[in-house]
């Protein structure tokens, strides 16, 4: 295999072998945990404009399953220890190096990535290349470049662009409408194992088509990017508040905190993983969850919002309640894929309000 460089913003340099497609790309770096799930992390929305590194040493082993696909790949690269060529899984598509070709995902295997991830630890996410040769000093352009990226403007990279309607096979009677800000497959799923008929809606929507549409609740899904440049969608979100039970996840958590007033700001290197513990304040329960983000809500920003769900690592703001407003969010994924299930129960709590508010409640 041809030789591959991943080029960090700070200069260092790392020496590896490429797969995937053979073009050059720049991308924000940031690392996840987790031990397997590499199939939906590479169709998790949520990394538009990242290049991904896996902190699990072996990546690739049971292939490609198309069925476990949570969206498309929007990643911009990849990085891993060692991948397998070879897979062994009843269900596998392909392997790992044919679907990254076949999205067009410049890949870099060989890599030191316990290195790496403890720079990225140190000094926080930095954007990163992955080349086919090395920089020639210090004023090399790609470093000029590395600099001026940027990941904006994703979402509207990530959403549908019509509302397409999804129908469970033993209806409950009620109905959701789901905001797609670069939605997971498996909230519908969740959503559609509970009876309800489900309705994505583009990022673009206004508040008045859904306020308009007889749903019984709303759900806001997870998205890329920085949540505060999303000022259109803050607005529709801001109209909705208390019209409808709401729950949000990921980023509607962020978007939902901002259109009540609070504030986001940018953690040092995230929460990427499927081992990340928080603590429900109601209970002392803590629970082990699934996460993908960048980004948090500050926790006494919110006017109105009750914290309920807390990082049990740095303590940063995991959920918020809106009792005034019939709605909830977190920041963590219940829809669990993958990841532990521990916090299914948030869409049985979704359920339970959406009956309470009466059909079709406005």
């Amino acid at each position: 295999m041809a030789a591959a460089y991943l080029v960090l913003q700070n200069g260092m340099i790392f020496k590896g072998e490429r797969f995937g497609s053979e073009r050059d790309s720049i991308g924000e770096l940031v690392f996840t945990t987790g031990m397997c799930g590499y199939v939906e992390t590479l169709t998790d929305p949520s990394y538009a404009g990242q290049t991904v590194l896996q902190t699990f040493p072996l990546i690739g082993n049971y292939g490609i399953i198309p069925e476990d696909f949570e969206g498309a790949t929007r990643v911009s690269g990849y990085v891993v220890r060692e991948w397998c060529d070879s897979p062994s899984n009843f269900r596998c598509g392909c392997t790992l190096d044919d679907f990254l070709k076949e999205n067009d995902v410049p890949g870099i295997w060989g890599v030191d990535t316990r290195e790496i991830t403890r720079i990225i630890r140190n000094f926080g996410v930095m954007n990163a290349a992955i080349v086919a040769r090395p920089p020639i000093g210090p004023d090399d352009p790609l470093f000029e470049k590395l600099k001026a990226y940027t990941v904006k403007g994703v979402l509207e990279q990530v959403t549908s662009h019509c509302p397409e309607t999804i129908r469970p096979e033993k209806p409950s009677g009620l109905r959701v409408a789901l905001m797609d800000y670069g939605y997971k497959a498996n909230i519908a799923v969740e959503l559609l194992k509970r009876g309800c008929e489900v309705t994505v809606f583009p990022a673009s929507a206004k508040a008045e088509e859904i306020l308009s549409g007889k749903y019984d609740g709303i759900m806001l899904s997870n998205g890329p990017g920085d949540p505060a440049e999303n000022l259109f969608q803050i607005a529709q979100i801001k109209k909705m508040l208390g019209r409808l039970p709401l729950f949000g996840i990921c980023l509607g958590h962020q978007l939902t905190a901002l259109a009540a007033g609070g504030n986001t700001f940018k953690l040092k290197f995230g929460h990427r993983g499927v081992n990340q513990p928080v603590k429900d304040l109601r209970s002392g329960r803590t629970y082990i969850t699934s996460q993908n983000h960048g980004y948090a809500v500050e926790s006494s920003s919110v006017p109105g919002g009750r914290l309920s769900f807390v990082n049990a690592n740095d303590g940063t703001c995991e959920g918020i309640d809106y009792p005034e407003l019939q709605a909830f969010t977190v920041q963590f994924h219940p829809e669990a894929r993958s990841g532990p299930k521990d916090t299914e129960f948030l869409f049985d709590r979704f359920m339970d309000m959406m009956k309470g508010a009466g059909s079709n409640a406005t």
